[in-house]
C-alpha cells in the first residue's frame, strides 16, 4: 500500500494536474462577466448559456498531441468521450458536436476518424459540422459540443459546500490499453445501452436535486479533479484514500492519477449519498463516500494513520479558477 505522502507527491507532479495551471492566464484575459445569458463558465465542464426555457451547454476539448501520436485511433474516441462526459457532468444531455481536424499524414487521419465514427455511435451523438486543415505540419483533433439542461437540473462544479458528502462513482470494470498508461477505458468493450445508461444516471442525479456539485473525472485523475472542484467552490475536504473504489490488482497510484472512461466525483448533503450510490450501481459503477467538504479552503489525504495536506488553495493553484455565483 502506498504511503499517503508518496500518493501526495505523485499528484501534485503529475502532468494531468500541473498543465491545468494555465488555464487561469487565459481566463483571466477573456472574463465573461457582463454577459447576462451567461450562466455557468470559467470552471465548470461546460458553459451554461440562458435562452429562456432551458439552458444550453457548450464545451470543447481538445486532445493533447502524446495521444495523437501514440494512438490515432483512440484520439478520436476520446474525442467524443471527454465531451460526452463534459455535458453529462453538468446534469445535461447532448446534441451534436462540431470538429476541428488538423493533418498532416493521412493514415493518422483515417484512424482518428474511425476512433471518431466509434464514439458517435457508442453515445449516439452526431457531428454535424465542422472545419479541416488538409495541409498542415502537425496531426490534430478538437471537438466542441452542445448540451441542454432543464434550469432547475444544472448540476455545476463549483457550488460545493461544508458538510457536504463527496461521492465518487467509478466503472472499475474496464483496462489499461498496452501504448496508454494512465487511461482506464471502461466504455468500448460495454454495450451501447450501458454505456449511454451511465451518462443519462447523471442527468437523474440533476433532476432529482440530489447533489450540490459534480465533476467528471478527467486528466488530473480521481483525487485531482475532485482538487479542481473544491478549488472552484472556495472550499477544503478531508478524502480517505482507502474508500476510493479501486479493481483488484491495479497499482494504487496509477488509480489515482488514471483517466476514467466512467467516473464522477459529487458533493451531495449526507442523506443522498446512498441514492446517488445505488443510482450508478444500476448502471454498473461501484460507489462510496470517500470524504466530507470542509470550510477549510485545504484538501487533506488520509489512509486512516497519516493524513497530509495535498493542495492549500490559499497558495496552491490547480486551474486558478473560481467562478462567481450564478443562477
Amino acid at each position: 500500500m502506498a504511503s499517503i505522502t508518496d500518493i501526495v507527491d505523485s499528484i501534485r507532479a503529475y502532468p494531468g494536474v500541473t498543465r491545468k495551471n494555465a488555464i487561469h492566464r487565459i481566463v483571466d484575459l477573456l472574463p465573461t462577466t457582463g454577459f447576462p445569458q451567461v450562466v455557468a463558465a470559467e470552471g465548470e465542464d461546460a458553459a451554461a448559456l440562458d435562452v429562456g426555457d432551458q439552458y444550453i451547454l457548450f464545451a470543447a476539448d481538445g486532445i493533447m498531441e502524446s495521444l495523437v501520436t501514440t494512438d490515432p485511433y483512440y484520439a478520436g474516441y476520446f474525442a467524443v468521450l471527454v465531451n460526452v462526459n463534459d455535458i453529462a457532468a453538468m446534469g445535461g444531455r447532448p446534441l451534436g458536436m462540431v470538429d476541428v481536424m488538423s493533418i498532416v499524414h493521412g493514415a493518422v487521419c483515417k484512424e482518428i476518424i474511425r476512433g471518431m465514427k466509434e464514439g458517435i455511435r457508442k453515445f449516439n451523438v452526431p457531428i454535424v459540422g465542422g472545419h479541416v486543415h488538409p495541409d498542415c505540419h502537425y496531426n490534430a483533433i478538437d471537438i466542441s459540443i452542445v448540451g441542454r439542461v432543464a434550469k432547475d437540473a444544472l448540476l455545476r462544479s463549483s457550488t460545493a459546500v461544508p458538510g457536504d458528502d463527496i461521492v465518487f462513482v467509478i466503472d472499475t470494470d474496464g483496462f489499461y490499453p498496452d501504448n496508454l498508461h494512465y487511461a482506464f477505458v471502461t466504455t468500448v468493450q460495454k454495450s451501447d445501452e450501458i454505456v449511454r445508461d451511465q451518462m443519462e444516471a447523471v442527468a437523474v442525479v440533476g433532476e432529482r436535486h440530489l447533489a450540490h456539485s459534480c465533476k467528471d473525472m478527467s486528466n488530473p485523475g480521481s483525487i485531482g479533479t475532485l482538487g479542481m472542484m473544491l478549488e472552484s467552490s472556495d472550499v477544503g475536504a478531508v478524502v480517505d484514500v482507502t474508500r476510493i473504489p479501486r479493481p483488484e490488482g491495479v497499482d494504487e497510484i496509477r488509480w489515482y492519477l488514471s483517466y476514467q472512461g466512467c467516473g464522477f466525483c459529487f458533493a451531495c448533503p449526507p442523506e443522498n449519498s446512498q441514492e446517488i450510490i445505488d443510482i450508478f450501481g444500476e448502471v454498473g459503477c461501484e460507489g462510496a463516500v470517500v470524504g466530507k467538504v470542509d470550510g477549510t479552503g485545504v484538501l487533506k489525504l488520509t489512509d486512516g494513520v497519516e493524513t497530509k495536506d495535498l493542495f492549500d488553495f490559499s497558495k496552491d493553484i490547480i486551474t486558478g479558477c473560481r467562478p462567481k455565483g450564478g443562477q
